[in-house]
């Protein structure tokens, strides 16, 4: 939950950009797009999956016919 205490002689227009990124840094903008429509276990698991298997083609870079992670 976001709370967020007005300041003195803090304008509107001022309070609410501070609320708009409280609420962006919480992830609660992120989570009510995720939640908007239903989406079945199996298509939340193969997005994990392909998720994954970006991440792995990132970090295993071919040098000199090798496999050596970049990070």
């Amino acid at each position: 939950m976001v709370k967020l205490t007005v300041r003195d002689r803090e304008s509107i227009q001022e309070a609410v950009r501070r609320f708009r990124k409280l609420v962006e840094r919480s992830g609660i903008k992120k989570e009510m797009r995720r939640r908007e429509y239903y989406e079945k276990p199996s298509e939340i698991k193969r997005r994990a999956r392909l998720r994954a298997q970006r991440r792995n083609r990132r970090v295993l870079v071919p040098v000199n016919g090798r496999v050596s992670t970049s990070r």
